[in-house]
């Protein structure tokens, strides 16, 4: 089977069913792997691996939610004749120092820099996105979000950039390979911000609150979240608190050749499609 399409990985995903779009427009092949995809893909079921990445020239990568099997992986992408990797991670992934949020990105960057592909990590800032696809959203649609985060701002990028550079990266010029680009949106927002933002977007009286990264553990966990994994989004707020993630960036720009979207931009397009009621 000649080598000639692009693997994505969690295509039913934020990122991944908007690289594929994207791959699909541009005319090239594309092959959509996830659990519930017709070309099926389970980072818990090793065997299946290989009928997976067959054919594939590229493959786009999310890290599952565990550390450990990107290594695995990454050694039968090499066997399977892949050339191409691209690893979305977290942003400054290597000076999370010894927090314990993120071990998965980190394992899976160190088995991408460990491999012989052609290799290129997308360290991404906090999605606009999770304010209408993810956690943030029913709070802000009961009219409060409620995190443990304070006057440190966050540089939010807009998940459709984040899918124009995959898809660039992916099938673009080879001065991408070995490189670590780290994305950002245009400004950084304090969450406070953010929602002042939503709230007029939106037409709707939407207010932030502050809360410990205790309480919002316990919040979570009420919501009906794991402990497990109330812990671990806790602690990604740790981290944030320390600022080492709060300055832009001009990777976007050096990969695109464009700005990055706004938050603004962002808000607007998602308030007139109704995501927060009116």
């Amino acid at each position: 089977m000649r080598n000639d399409s692009t693997l994505v990985l969690g295509a039913t995903g934020k990122t991944g069913r908007r690289v594929v779009a994207r791959l699909g427009l541009h005319g090239t092949p594309v092959r959509a792997a996830s659990r519930s995809s017709r070309i099926r893909f389970d980072w818990s079921d090793p065997a299946g691996w290989d009928a997976t990445l067959q054919g594939a020239d590229a493959v786009y990568v999310v890290a599952p939610p565990v550390p450990g099997p990107v290594h695995e992986f990454v050694a039968r992408a090499e066997a399977a004749g892949v050339q191409r990797l691209v690893l979305l991670s977290g942003r400054g992934a290597d000076t999370w120092g010894d927090s314990p949020f993120g071990l998965d990105m980190r394992s899976a960057e160190d088995a991408v820099l460990g491999s012989a592909l052609e290799w290129t990590i997308l360290r991404s800032s906090n999605f606009d996105q999770n304010f209408d696809e993810d956690v943030f959203h029913a709070p802000l649609v009961a009219g409060e979000l409620a995190l443990p985060a304070d006057s440190v701002p966050e540089p939010f990028i807009d998940v459709e950039d984040v899918a124009d550079a995959a898809a660039v990266v992916l099938t673009g010029p080879a001065r991408h390979a070995g490189r670590i680009y780290e994305l950002t949106g245009p400004r950084a927002l304090t969450f406070a911000e953010a929602v002042d933002v939503i709230s007029r977007a939106s037409g709707r009286p939407i207010t932030y609150k502050q809360l410990s990264p205790a309480e919002y553990t316990a919040t979570l966990v009420e919501a009906g979240v794991t402990e497990d994994v109330a812990h671990h989004v806790a602690e990604m707020f740790v981290l944030m608190e320390r600022g080492l993630f709060a300055a832009t960036t001009d990777d976007l720009a050096t990969v695109l050749g464009r700005a990055p979207r706004t938050f603004e931009d962002y808000a607007l397009r998602t308030a007139a499609a109704g995501a927060w009621g009116r």
